[in-house]
């Protein structure tokens, strides 16, 4: 099984589909450590790219996990992980 690994062009991908784009805050600059909220992004959109996620990718993302995740890095690391538990699993 080949090593999947999730990129931020893969977030901001399923960030613009679940919950659309802030023109305010482009997606194409360096954003891995500006928070969600800077983006625009809030709880319900970041909920609704967690479901995508987890349908994309078959992991599992609790409510907790996607609060807590509060920038792009952060969640990229963490889908990461989660990946690499289920590819050990």
């Amino acid at each position: 099984m080949s090593e999947q690994r999730f990129t931020l062009d893969d977030l901001t991908r399923i960030l613009v589909e679940a919950a659309g784009a802030d023109e305010a805050a482009p997606l194409d600059d360096d954003i891995l450590d500006t928070t969600f909220g800077e983006l625009g992004y809030e709880s319900l959109a970041l909920l609704e790219t967690g479901g995508c996620i987890e349908r994309e990718l078959g992991i599992a993302l609790d409510d907790d996990t996607l609060s807590d995740a509060l920038t792009p890095r952060e969640l990229i690391h963490t889908v990461n992980e989660r990946l690499a538990a289920a590819r050990a699993a």
